[in-house]
């Protein structure tokens, strides 16, 4: 049997984040991890020397080197950094949200295309064990209502907490309403940074009729990562913190008697998500099959992003 190729990967960036991305690519059976850049080069020296890799001081010199790279770095880079490597072909796992604008955000979409690249957005919920599990438990939502809660994290403050946190709410629940957002209602508040918001609220109202609300917080005594999905039957309640799901099915009472609700617990196989995202994105490199989450995913989330954040001012988008 021929053996399966092995996609050379690096890191560009290697904060927190970024360094996670550099264990699992060098426990993937399917990379073969060349190594990591960062601006600061003592970080960079640092986690290659933890994970027995190469660290580049010099990002140009990771072209015709690599294959596959994770683009890790503060939202503000990612535009020009995914552009460098889709350019050259490189397949490109951007952590979200995909760029800073939607501009450049379809930009990257076409450049991805052009060159027919793999261009994967880091919406990582995507991958957790809790939303393996579901299958297609999902039919006709008419309400669905998610908190994302987390105290301050003293990092990721170049963006505010819709790009921060909520964003990974808006791409699940676009994936679950299956339909275009019409309307949009948001309020959003800074606490600890100026100008930026740190707690959000949207209302947003799908074509369909489905409606959802969305509340994220990254100035909270406690944390939460839920979803809670209303629909005709059934409420599907996602821990995405703890990876549980419980299902609580309406149950016909007697003739003329009351109906009854009863909770299903399934099981879950809890996943480590970092590490199925980059099993992902190895396959569709290896199989041609279209990302998990694509850049044409990233865009539509960061659309509904900017108009919640645009509500804010006038209140409805």
């Amino acid at each position: 049997m021929k053996p399966r190729k092995r996609i050379k990967t690096a890191v560009v960036g290697v904060g927190y984040l970024g360094r996670l991305h550099a264990q699992k690519y060098a426990a993937l059976e399917g990379a073969q991890f060349v190594g990591v850049y960062d601006s600061d080069p003592a970080r960079a020296d640092t986690v290659a020397a933890e994970f027995n890799t190469k660290a580049f001081h010099d990002m140009k010199d990771l072209f015709g080197q690599v294959e596959a790279v994770s683009v890790v770095t503060p939202t503000e880079h990612h535009f020009r950094l995914g552009m460098e490597f889709l350019s050259r072909g490189v397949h490109v796992m951007m952590e979200k949200p995909i760029t800073a604008t939607t501009e450049e955000a379809r930009s990257l979409v076409a450049e991805a295309k052009r060159t027919g690249a793999v261009l994967q957005v880091g919406h990582l919920e995507r991958f957790n064990g809790a939303m393996a599990a579901l299958g297609n438990r999902i039919k006709n939502p008419t309400y669905i209502e998610a908190f994302r809660l987390s105290p301050f994290p003293n990092r990721s403050t170049d963006v505010d907490v819709v790009l921060d946190l909520m964003i990974h709410d808006i791409d699940l629940v676009l994936s679950m309403a299956a339909s275009e957002p019409v309307s949009v209602e948001a309020v959003g508040i800074p606490v600890v940074m100026p100008g930026k918001a740190d707690f959000a609220n949207a209302r947003v109202t799908f074509r369909n009729g489905c409606v959802a609300s969305l509340t994220a917080s990254r100035v909270s005594k406690e944390r939460a990562r839920k979803i809670n999905v209303f629909q005709p039957g059934a409420v599907i309640s996602i821990d995405y913190g703890a990876q549980g799901l419980t299902v609580t099915n309406t149950i016909a009472g007697a003739p003329g008697g009351l109906n009854a609700q009863v909770d299903e617990d399934i099981a879950v196989e809890k996943k480590d998500a970092i590490l199925e995202e980059l099993k992902s994105f190895l396959d569709s490199i290896m199989t041609g099959r279209p990302p998990a989450v694509s850049g044409e995913d990233g865009l539509r989330a960061l659309e509904l992003a900017e108009r919640v954040q645009k509500a804010f001012m006038g209140g409805r988008a």
